[in-house]
């Protein structure tokens, strides 16, 4: 063997080494399964994809089925119930409130009141009321739900530092502001689990930081759920409101965006006194959304698809108004379920005969709040 032919040999082994580190770079280790990719079914050890075959099987014995508006409401008169159940159901008696005003501060067009009252023993919702100075009372009133963040600060107008600031930011711009530039008063609620609701290891790590790990968790140990804790303040919040001769009770609505949209269509869905609702960054299918990509545990209901849909839940809103809104660009929240979704919300609301009564806008954005056309559409159902 001469030289050059050993010259050879040596770079093309070089060249060997050199492509499988290259390979080995460009596919990194992933588990057992890898260079097996031809002796089994890869699919079979996706467990996202079984549970989307589960989903696909699942019963969802309630969804909604009616050609006609006596069928939608029977349907309604069984689902809501269920729902009701599913999310852990709700006290039988109401405690008393005990209402506290805590600080009450003035603003070129609105009034802000902070309060506290008592949801449940032991339960205590921090909120702020914003009232406009333009107009007269009593004033229709949006009830206000943060999603997860900072909480109900980052709608009200304050920053990081407990301090007024002026410009709206992303991705919640304020709403609550936003609500009374419109002529309504808002009501914007702490949620369990963010913000002042939280416990002590939770705000130690960060203001961004929730608790809904773990009390998500213990409520579902419980029997119950987040969304059913959360839903019951929504409901405590409207009897705060009806004891307020500022707000009208009769014009109730209720508003959030993500985590504050899951709160907002479940509670327009089991309390028929809030008259309208704008659901931002939300309506989807569980089967895209909450089964495909990684979520908070507090959107989970142990069971629901084994009677609906998320469309089904935003369906017992009908035939009050529903508006609905959607990022182009949601990542956790796809558009085209989100646009799925609400056309199948679209067709109860037309089988109940008020096809006027829903409307949707999807905006060119990442996940978020828009409120360009979901705001008008509420003032103007309020009776603004």
């Amino acid at each position: 063997m001469t030289r050059r032919d050993l010259a050879r040999l040596a770079a093309g082994a070089a060249a060997f080494f050199q492509r499988r580190r290259a390979t080995a770079a460009a596919a990194p280790y992933t588990g057992a399964l890898d260079g097996f990719e031809n002796k089994v079914n890869m699919s079979a050890f996706d467990p996202v994809l079984y549970t989307l075959k589960a989903h696909d099987a699942a019963p969802l014995r309630l969804t909604f089925r009616a050609t006609d508006r006596l069928q939608a409401e029977a349907w309604q008169q069984q689902l809501r119930p269920k729902i009701a159940e599913l999310v852990g159901g709700f006290p039988a008696q109401r405690a008393a409130l005990q209402p506290r005003t805590l600080e009450v501060k003035d603003y070129p067009g609105y009034r802000r009141e902070k309060f506290v009252f008592e949801s449940a023993p032991g339960a205590g919702v921090l909120g702020y009321l914003l009232t406009p100075k333009a107009g007269k009372a009593p004033f229709p009133a949006v009830i206000c739900i943060p999603g997860h963040g900072r909480g109900v600060d980052d709608i009200v107008g304050i920053d990081d530092q407990g301090r007024d600031r002026t410009v709206k930011v992303a991705y919640e711009y304020d709403y609550a502001i936003q609500v009374v530039e419109h002529g309504m008063a808002a009501v914007a609620i702490e949620p369990m689990g963010f913000g002042c609701r939280r416990d002590a290891r939770s705000k130690a790590h960060s203001l961004q930081a929730s608790a809904c790990q773990p009390v998500a968790g213990s409520a579902l140990l419980l029997g119950q759920t987040l969304i059913g804790w959360r839903v019951y303040d929504i409901m405590r919040t409207i009897d705060w409101m009806e004891s307020r001769p500022e707000l009208d009770p009769k014009r109730v609505g209720c508003m959030g965006c993500s985590g504050g949209g899951t709160a907002t269509l479940f509670a327009a869905a089991l309390d028929p006194r809030i008259q309208a609702a704008l659901v931002s960054s939300y309506l989807n299918t569980f089967r895209e959304c909450v089964m495909s990509i990684s979520h908070c545990i507090d959107n989970y209901i142990p069971g629901i698809l084994n009677w609906a849909e998320m469309y089904d839940v935003a369906g017992l809103i009908s035939p009050r108004p529903l508006f609905v809104e959607s990022g182009e660009r949601d990542n956790i929240f796809p558009i085209a379920a989100s646009r799925e979704s609400f056309q199948r919300v679209k067709k109860m609301y037309e089988v109940f005969g008020v096809p006027g009564n829903i409307g949707q806008e999807v905006f060119d954005g990442p996940h978020g709040f828009s409120g360009k056309l979901g705001l008008p559409f509420l003032a103007k159902h309020l009776g603004l």
